[in-house]
């Protein structure tokens, strides 16, 4: 099972932006959507959006809609999380995963995780 890589993660202050990236660690491989999930200390992982490949649309969680952002770049095969407006409540570590399963947002419908990158806001 092919894993994927996180990256683009650092420290910025309230009101900043970042722009995560996640590619796959070995052969290209095929899904039904890309999803960004994110995990605060002591918090459950949760679910922050997706994006299905057939065309591009995109779905998010309420916590995030507007100031944030998934596009993706065919020749590189890497899906990207544009995050607009950060806020400290945002720092987490952020994953991204593959999905088969059509409208999902919870974990058990992912795979192939990455190590996830962290991201920090400072107030």
């Amino acid at each position: 099972q092919v894993q994927l890589v996180e990256s683009g993660g650092g420290l910025v202050q309230t009101g900043g932006s970042l722009r995560l990236s996640c590619a796959p660690s070995g052969p290209t491989f095929s899904s039904y959507a890309m999803g960004w999930f994110r995990q605060a200390p002591g918090k459950e992982r949760e679910f922050v959006g997706r994006m299905r490949w057939s065309d591009s649309s995109t779905y998010y969680a309420d916590s995030v809609k507007g100031r944030f952002t998934i596009s993706r770049d065919n020749a590189k095969k890497t899906v990207y999380l544009q995050m607009n407006s950060l806020k400290p409540e945002d720092t987490a570590v952020y994953y991204c995963a593959a999905s088969d399963v059509r409208g999902a947002t919870v974990i058990r419908n992912f795979h192939g995780w990455g190590q996830g990158t962290q991201v920090t806001v400072s107030s």
